[in-house]
């Protein structure tokens, strides 16, 4: 995969290995710590805790009711993608209570890769909600467990109501291959509209 031109926050002049933070957000138990703790290439920083009586009532657990950990700040994990591009990888918290925590998470990230669970839709709406009121740009990444049904994709954007220019991909979020396979989409989503935005600015700029 080509880089040149590749659009980040971390670009030295003098060009070498470029960074890039990106999250990964999803509803509470769609997999994203199981995905950072997949792909990563050192050792991930996991904050979960032990879920315990006091949260019941105040989590919800609907269709995960065998989770017994939740992360309560971020889950973090670093991966090469090659020797041009290395990927830092935020994980979100998942739980509502935590929400506000997000605000600060996604300062400087360059894109994200939302995790949905088709048999919980609706999980994950309130990530894809932060990333358009964030403008992130954004994969969204079906994490098949082993009771998922398929789906069309396309019966998928319309339930989770996603522009067409949004790539959908299904994972394995417990495979570093698949996981990896989702960080490169991303990768490519966010270069493509790097070249789109570049092709507007010249048409604009020759008027």
């Amino acid at each position: 995969m080509d880089f040149k031109g590749f659009d980040h926050p971390d670009q030295g002049s003098g060009g070498g290995t470029r960074s890039v933070k990106v999250m990964i957000a999803g509803g509470f138990g769609t997999g994203k710590t199981t995905m950072v703790g997949s792909v990563s290439d050192i050792e991930p920083l996991t904050t979960e805790e032990t879920l315990t009586q006091a949260s019941v009532g105040v989590d919800n657990l609907i269709g995960v009711v065998d989770k017994t950990q939740t992360t309560v700040s971020l889950d973090f994990g670093k991966i090469g993608i090659n020797d041009e591009l290395v990927l830092y990888l935020f994980g979100t918290p998942g739980q509502e209570r935590f929400w506000f925590l997000w605000n600060g998470l996604f300062k400087g990230a360059l894109g994200a890769v939302v995790l949905v669970d088709t048999r919980r839709l609706a999980s994950s709406f309130r990530a894809i909600e932060e990333m358009e009121r964030q403008d992130v740009p954004f994969v969204i990444a079906l994490n098949v467990f082993p009771d998922s049904k398929e789906h069309p994709i396309e019966e998928i954007r319309d339930a989770l109501d996603i522009s067409a220019h949004t790539p959908i991909v299904a994972c394995d979020a417990r495979d570093r291959a698949s996981s990896r396979d989702v960080l490169v989409a991303l990768i490519r989503h966010l270069q493509e509209r790097s070249a789109a935005a570049a092709a507007a600015a010249v048409v604009v700029e020759s008027r």
